[in-house]
């Protein structure tokens, strides 16, 4: 019995359709090209944190620790192939945390087709 020859190694996991462009597909600030993401994002930031951990297969509860976007930030980076550094994602989850948060829930509607 002969075991089967690889050729080829296996792509890394990802969510959605880990399109590697090296930016994110939408601005900070373009809240007006997903209008209920933006809303919730600004009625109620806890929730929007809570879908879009849902949304990207982590816990619920990662929106609501210390440091919990910026985690969530630094892996949507690495896993769609976006350029940055983790203290930019330190610094923007910091100083612009709902937009940030707005952004990454655009991005994950975007790149699973939900949009």
């Amino acid at each position: 019995m002969s075991n089967p020859v690889i050729s080829q190694q296996p792509g890394a996991g990802s969510y959605g359709t880990n399109v590697q462009t090296g930016e994110w597909s939408t601005g900070l600030c373009s809240c007006c090209t997903d209008l209920p993401v933006c809303a919730l994002g600004w009625f109620c930031p806890i929730a929007l944190g809570c879908y879009t951990a849902n949304k990207y297969g982590e816990n619920l509860c990662l929106a609501c620790i210390p440091g919990g976007h910026t985690a969530m930030r630094t892996h949507m980076r690495l896993t769609y192939g976006i350029q940055g550094t983790i203290c930019n994602d330190a610094i923007m989850t910091f100083c612009c945390g709902f937009c940030e948060m707005c952004r990454m829930a655009r991005e994950i509607r975007i790149r699973n087709g939900d949009v």
